[in-house]
C-alpha cells in the first residue's frame, strides 16, 4: 500500500500572521516578513505531526492510494479522514495498463473516523492478477484554515510554537509532543482494531 500526497497545502491557507500574534513577535518594523519562511516551516511541521498522530487531514488536498488487494471487497476502509470525494478508482494491470472503473459501480461511504469505498453492487471489482488499484481522493476538513475544528487549530498553533521555542535545543530534553497538544488531539485519534488486537 502506498499513499501519495498529490497536492500540498498552499501558503495562503496557513495562518502565518496569526502564528506571529500567537508568538507575540513584534510588528511594524521594516523586516517584519523576514521570519515568514521559518514560521511557515514550523506550521507545516506541526500540521504533518498532528496528521500523522490522528490520521486526520487538516487542510484539504488530493491524495492517491495504491493497494494490491482489497481488505474487504464489500467495503474498503480508506487510510485518511475526512474524505469529501473520491475522484477515481483505477485498475492497473501487471503491465501498467490502466482502466478506470465506472463511477456508477462504487460510492464513498463518509465517516469521520474510517471513511470507505463501497460497491454499488455486492463486491468491489476484482483486481487484475499481479496488478493493483489506485484510488484518488480529496481529503481534509476544508481548503482554508478557518475550516479546521477549533481544538485542532489550537493544537497546531501550540505545537508549532513548541517547535519554534526549541528550535536551537540539541539536548533532546524537550518533549516531542507537549501534553496540551496531546489532550487536544486525543479525541481525533483513530483506534484500529485488527484480528482482535489494536493498532
Amino acid at each position: 500500500m502506498m499513499l501519495v500526497e498529490e497536492t500540498t497545502v498552499p501558503l495562503s491557507a496557513l495562518p502565518v500572521a496569526e502564528f506571529k500574534d500567537h508568538l507575540r513577535l513584534g510588528s511594524g518594523f521594516s523586516d517584519d516578513g523576514v521570519q515568514d519562511a521559518v514560521l511557515e516551516s514550523y506550521l507545516r511541521a506541526a500540521l504533518a505531526a498532528i496528521e500523522a498522530r490522528t490520521g486526520k487531514i487538516l487542510i484539504e488536498r488530493e491524495f492517491s492510494w495504491r493497494l494490491t488487494a482489497w481488505r474487504d471487497a464489500r467495503r474498503q476502509p480508506l487510510p485518511v479522514a475526512p474524505v469529501s470525494a473520491i475522484s477515481a478508482v483505477t485498475l492497473v494491470n501487471a503491465r501498467g495498463d490502466e482502466t478506470d472503473v465506472d463511477s456508477a459501480l462504487w460510492s464513498l461511504d463518509p465517516d469521520m473516523q474510517r471513511p470507505g469505498l463501497r460497491p454499488v453492487g455486492t463486491f468491489l471489482p476484482n483486481l487484475p492478477h499481479g496488478g493493483s488499484v489506485r484510488i484518488g481522493m480529496l481529503a481534509g476538513f476544508g481548503p482554508e484554515w478557518r475550516d479546521l475544528p477549533a481544538d485542532l487549530a489550537q493544537a497546531v498553533m501550540l505545537l508549532a510554537a513548541h517547535f519554534y521555542e526549541y528550535r536551537h535545543d540539541v539536548s533532546r530534553n524537550a518533549p516531542t509532543m507537549p501534553m496540551g497538544v496531546q489532550a487536544l488531539i486525543e479525541r481525533y485519534r483513530t483506534v484500529r482494531l485488527f484480528m482482535g488486537g489494536s493498532q
